[in-house]
């Protein structure tokens, strides 16, 4: 007991100092989404609607495809823990060579998305927009995916700060230049919907070519030399990334059409309900941040000791990443419902569309906590390269008790809830995939540690 506090305050400490630049960086990343949405808030409740509507589905493919290329990171985490650190610049080659293959699927769905817009019926000018929108956003997913693969390399080393860096920039001129191709006519008109579209493909490749020059001649380069003795397409290591990343995808993408796909659900409620769904789905997201950034530390530090097969240092990091997520977690969910009114305001004139918003935003405040724990308990399984499972788990959880039953708590109940209702099954979901994960996870670290 002596010794394990030491090494519980260790771990908490690296778990901190790892999260902050990723939570600075993925605050960025989502901080383009709520530019976007404060953005077009004041254009018109239209071009609002289409974008969370676009938007829904654009995160979907994206967060499904980068699921993928997560399995970067425990794979190069645990070669670095094992010090096997002359093969982790074939891991990143096959990631990028990986992510360019995957545009392709991708920008099919962005581009030809009837399929999906059939599920619900919307007001003709908002299915206009919401294709113009995915159209133009399809033109920057290969540099969103190459992207992300040097996202997962440089988290599964413990190297954070350049992501940092390059996402607090990508913010700043994203938010000028929505502006100006939305509301500024810096083209020669208003571009609403389609000027952000236009600014994040900008942005994304923007980044991806930083990304590029800091492999190049950054610090992580010069170590790893990941552009020197290039490899063609490894279909052998493709193997490994695909049986351990097709499930972090498709848990990705249930997790995240749990509540991206409300928009499309609730479409035929009025772009009033759907705008008043956006901001508060916003909120969620920028709070999601932060279990999500505890997670993914927690997810390097584990790799990594599970790689040096140390079962003392990998429990550590565990019960750190579910304490520090739990408890923040809980404290951003009080603050963002003592703040409910000013947050909403920011976001729109339109006080029927704030009316929608504070009646859902207490839900984000609720379940805050188990979210947390679900959240770091699955990141922690995917170090362990245990992901089938929890896909299973999560496809249950989100799918079925969140969409199934939020569509019968929205339309069908005895006294129906409209929107309210998927996000009353979105906290029911969230308890229940913690109550299933949780136990999961103490089973494969108690087996992990038996073949020690």
């Amino acid at each position: 007991m002596r010794q394990s506090c030491p090494m519980f305050r260790v771990a908490a400490r690296g778990l901190m100092a790892h999260a902050l630049p990723i939570l600075i960086a993925q605050l960025s990343s989502i901080g383009m989404m709520v530019v976007d949405t404060a953005v077009l808030g004041h254009v018109s409740s239209l071009d609002l609607a289409a974008v969370a509507i676009g938007g829904g589905i654009h995160v979907s493919v994206v967060f499904a495809l980068v699921g993928i290329l997560q399995a970067v990171t425990p794979v190069v985490a645990h070669l670095h823990g094992a010090g096997r650190d002359d093969e982790v610049a074939g891991v990143l080659q096959q990631g990028f060579w990986l992510a360019l293959t995957l545009a392709v699927p991708g920008i099919l769905l962005l581009t030809h998305p009837g399929a999906v817009l059939g599920l619900a019926s919307m007001d003709a000018v908002v299915e206009v927009k919401v294709r113009q929108y995915l159209a133009l956003l399809a033109w920057g997913l290969p540099a969103a995916l190459c992207y992300r693969t040097f996202y997962a390399f440089c988290n599964a080393l413990g190297k954070p700060r350049v992501l940092m860096g390059i996402g607090v920039i990508s913010l700043g001129l994203h938010a000028v230049l929505a502006w100006g191709f939305a509301l500024g006519g810096w083209l020669g008109e208003s571009l609403g919907v389609a000027g952000c579209a236009l600014s994040n493909v900008l942005i994304g490749w923007l980044a991806c070519a930083s990304a590029a020059a800091y492999l190049a001649f950054g610090p992580l380069g010069r170590r790893y030399q990941p552009f020197s003795g290039w490899q063609l397409p490894n279909w052998t290591a493709w193997r490994e990334l695909l049986r351990i990343g097709v499930p972090m995808g498709l848990s990705n993408l249930v997790e995240i059409t749990s509540f991206t796909l409300i928009a499309l659900f609730v479409a035929s409620l009025g772009a009033t309900v759907v705008a008043g769904h956006r901001i508060v789905a916003n909120l969620s997201a920028l709070v999601y941040m932060l279990p999500l950034s505890l997670g993914i530390a927690t997810m390097a530090a584990v790799g990594q000791a599970a790689g040096a097969r140390d079962s003392r240092r990998a429990r550590a990091a565990i019960r750190a990443g579910l304490i520090l997520a739990g408890a923040s977690s809980s404290a951003i969910g009080l603050l963002l419902w003592l703040l409910a009114e000013p947050l909403v305001a920011a976001y729109t004139d339109d006080l029927a569309v704030r009316s929608v918003a504070l009646g859902l935003i207490g839900y984000v405040a609720i379940y805050q906590f188990f979210d947390a724990l679900q959240t770091v308990a699955g990141h922690v399984l995917r170090a362990y390269r245990v992901t089938f499972v929890p896909m299973l788990v999560q496809t249950f959880c989100f799918w079925g008790v969140g969409l199934l039953g939020g569509s019968w708590l929205c339309y069908r109940w005895t006294t129906p809830l409209g929107v309210a209702g998927f996000w009353l099954a979105a906290v029911i979901s969230l308890l229940l995939a913690a109550m299933l994960l949780l136990p999961l996870l103490h089973r494969v670290l108690k087996a992990n540690e038996s073949r020690l």
